[in-house]
């Protein structure tokens, strides 16, 4: 059991300490330097993951069935540490983003092996807690996750990446000597690798063609090239699903009202989320001057509400539908952002002004982003249960990808000062997708459960 939650905090973790290491990350490498990389060239070191992530973590999770959990956590563990260790020794930002893809590869691999080894490991009985334990990881890498980037990157950024060495050796060792395999099922019909490569292009060259619209002009011909290949590329991802019999996104799974809502939603309401996250610390970064480890503090105070929220509306708000609480959390998320954007201003004042807003965009995160997931599976048949989660964990890097390369699209490659109104506007746009996310978590609400064939 420690192996394989301690692999999936271990992951969960990587983007929370990333976000605070980001500003230093850019300043070692060069970013904004005559000749240098761009603040846009940056931020692919945060969605060059997601992509990869998102990319992969279905059609791993079906390798794993076919050919042994084990072997595949195991090597995506190894894979993600050896990763690492490379985006910490890399002397450039494209080689980091490299590695940064490779780091994805393994974090897809060991994510949903580790769930289906934990679940075969244990009685029936002792299932239900072990499972509310691992998917509680994703929220205490939230809460923790700023601290640890800041008291990291206060040594150096480096050192968010070379933690997961130690911690990650720990890991693989009780993983080769403690986790007992199932039988694989040579029967699992192969999945759809190529159908993963074709959705990853066309995710990542909708943010290339969103981070770099302010370096080349929204009507530049590599601009338009790069969205229009996207929608190509999506149109193809789309079409090769529905002939393959083991795609990434099975059509039959989106005939499931609950489910198909639940995913627009999860989408929309990370575009917002990984764009306030991205803004709140460059905010504190940039224009109050905050130092690593004080941003790291600071930020740690909303995520912290996330898992608190979360468990309040479990034990007193239970009969409320999964719709209406992602609806309010989106509502009181978007409500954090127009505070911040009424209140903050050059001079630092954590108290008054940054705390309320973020905390409020705490509470919000926790009684969305569980019911999203639960909403979103809850009329699934039981054995589509495991492949659902996977999708709505998809749509959840996809919404953070579009987010970070939205932020990048308005702010440009301003820094400092200048980027504060890119900011402001960013928590509008932010707090607008949010509104829309509310509207479309009620549309998960289904009169009866649909059926679905297969998936």
């Amino acid at each position: 059991m420690l192996a394989t939650i301690g692999a999936a905090f271990m992951s969960s973790l990587d983007l929370f300490v990333v976000n605070v290491a980001f500003d230093d990350i850019g300043r070692d490498l060069g970013v904004g330097r005559p000749g240098g990389p761009s603040a846009a060239d940056l931020s692919w070191v945060l969605n060059a993951y997601a992509v990869a992530f998102a990319a992969l973590l279905v059609p791993f999770g079906r390798l794993g069935d076919r050919y042994g959990r084990k072997r595949l956590f195991v090597g995506g563990l190894a894979l993600f540490v050896a990763a690492s260790v490379a985006c910490a020794t890399s002397p450039d930002v494209w080689m980091l983003v490299a590695f940064r893809v490779l780091q994805a590869a393994g974090a897809a691999a060991m994510t949903p092996t580790s769930l289906g080894i934990l679940m075969a490991a244990l009685p029936p009985e002792r299932r239900v807690g072990a499972v509310r334990l691992w998917a509680a990881t994703g929220a205490l890498a939230a809460a923790f996750g700023p601290t640890v980037g800041g008291v990291l990157t206060q040594v150096s950024w480096h050192w968010v990446f070379l933690i997961n060495l130690p911690v990650g050796l720990v890991l693989l060792w009780l993983a080769v000597t403690a986790v007992q395999d199932g039988p694989a099922d040579d029967d699992a019909t192969r999945p759809d690798l190529a159908g993963a490569a074709v959705f990853a292009g066309a995710v990542g060259l909708l943010a290339l063609g969103l981070t770099k619209s302010n370096d080349w002009g929204w009507l530049d011909l590599r601009t338009l090239g790069s969205l229009g290949a996207a929608v190509v590329l999506g149109a193809s991802f789309w079409a090769q699903s529905r002939r393959h019999p083991s795609p990434v996104i099975h059509p039959e799974l989106l005939r499931v009202r609950s489910f198909r809502y639940a995913n627009l939603a999860m989408l929309v309401f990370n575009v917002a989320f990984a764009a306030q996250l991205l803004v709140g610390i460059l905010w504190l970064q940039q224009i109050w001057g905050y130092s690593s480890l004080r941003t790291g503090f600071a930020v740690a105070v909303g995520p912290a509400m996330a898992p608190v929220t979360a468990a309040l509306a479990h034990r007193f708000l239970a009969d409320v539908s999964p719709a209406r609480l992602v609806a309010a959390g989106s509502v009181v998320c978007a409500l954090g952002n127009v505070w911040l954007i009424s209140v903050m201003g050059p001079e630092p004042a954590f108290a008054s002004t940054y705390l309320p807003g973020w905390l409020l965009g705490g509470v919000g995160v926790g009684l969305a982003l569980p019911n999203l997931i639960a909403g979103g599976t809850r009329e699934l048949a039981p054995h589509q249960s495991a492949t659902g989660s996977a999708v709505v964990t998809m749509s959840r890097q996809i919404g953070f990808v579009v987010g970070v390369s939205v932020l990048f699209a308005i702010v440009g490659g301003a820094q400092g000062m200048a980027a504060r109104d890119g900011f402001v506007t960013t928590w509008a746009v932010s707090a607008g997708a949010l509104l829309v996310a509310a509207v479309l978590a009620l549309g998960m609400t289904s009169r009866a459960p649909e059926p679905v064939r297969t998936a």
